[in-house]
C-alpha cells in the first residue's frame, strides 16, 4: 500500500523538490506526497507542488487570534490526507504541544545544524562566531520541546575557515537533501521508529567508520 506524505512548508520548498524526486525513482520506496499545506499563501514552494500535479492548501496563521486556534485548524487539514507521515519542510512556526502529541511518531523535521548544537534561528552565522570546525544537518522525530526530538540521521560538512554564513547555508542545505529522503524511508518503512523517547532501529544501522579531521592541519 502507498504510503502519503504530507509537507507543511512556509517558503521556497528546496527539501520539498528532494523529496519529490526520491518518491518518484523509489528511494522513498512506495510513498507519494497526498499534499503540501503553508501557513502562506505566497511560498514559491507551493508553485512547485502544484507544477507536479500535488495538492496544495493554505492555512494563514495570520488568519488566526492565537497558535492554538491555528494548530487545530491545521491539524483538521492535515487529518483530511490521513498521512502516514506528517514532514516539516522549512515550516517556520513553531508548533502547540497539542498538535506535537497528536503526531507523535508520525512528525519529522530537518534542522540546519548538528543537534544539540545550535537549536532555533541562524544556525550558520552561530555556527561561524562560535569557531566550530564542524556543522551540518539533523533530522529528528518532533517532541514539544523546541529541536530537541531524538535524532534519526546527522551529515556533517566542514566549517571552512573563510567561511560566511551563505557559503555555510548553501553546503548544509546539499547535505539536508541527501539525508532527509533517507530519513523518511527509514520511517515509513518501519525500520526506525520512535519509542519511550528514543529512535529504535528494528535492524543493525551501518555507522561510518572513518575519522573527519577539519581542518587539515599538516605541520
Amino acid at each position: 500500500m502507498t504510503k502519503k506524505l504530507v509537507l507543511l512548508i512556509s517558503g521556497r520548498g528546496s527539501n520539498l523538490q528532494s523529496i519529490l524526486r526520491a518518491c518518484q525513482t523509489g528511494q522513498i520506496a512506495d510513498a507519494e506526497i497526498a499534499a503540501v499545506i503553508s501557513n502562506r499563501a505566497e511560498a514559491p514552494g507551493l508553485m512547485m507542488a502544484q507544477a507536479a500535479g500535488i495538492p496544495t492548501e493554505v492555512t494563514d496563521h495570520r488568519d488566526f487570534p492565537s497558535r492554538a486556534e491555528f494548530d487545530t485548524a491545521l491539524q483538521q487539514q492535515v487529518d483530511r490526507y490521513a498521512p502516514d507521515l506528517v514532514v516539516l519542510a522549512g515550516f517556520m512556526r513553531q508548533l502547540t504541544d497539542t498538535f506535537v502529541e497528536h503526531y507523535l511518531g508520525r512528525l519529522v523535521n530537518i534542522h540546519p545544524s548538528l543537534l544539540p548544537a545550535f537549536p532555533g534561528l541562524h544556525t550558520h552565522a552561530r555556527a561561524i562566531a562560535q569557531g566550530v570546525c564542524w556543522h551540518g544537518a539533523s533530522v529528528h522525530f518532533v517532541i514539544p520541546e523546541l529541536d530537541a526530538g531524538p535524532v534519526i540521521i546527522q551529515a556533517a560538512v566542514p566549517v571552512h575557515t573563510d567561511d560566511d554564513p551563505a557559503r555555510l547555508a548553501a553546503r548544509v542545505l546539499a547535505a539536508e537533501h541527501e539525508i532527509y529522503p533517507r530519513a523518511l524511508n527509514a520511517v515509513l518503512s518501519g525500520w526506525c521508529s520512535l519509542k519511550e523517547g528514543r529512535v529504535i532501529w528494528s535492524t543493525p544501522v551501518p555507522s561510518c567508520a572513518d575519522t573527519a579531521i577539519n581542518p587539515v592541519i599538516t605541520r
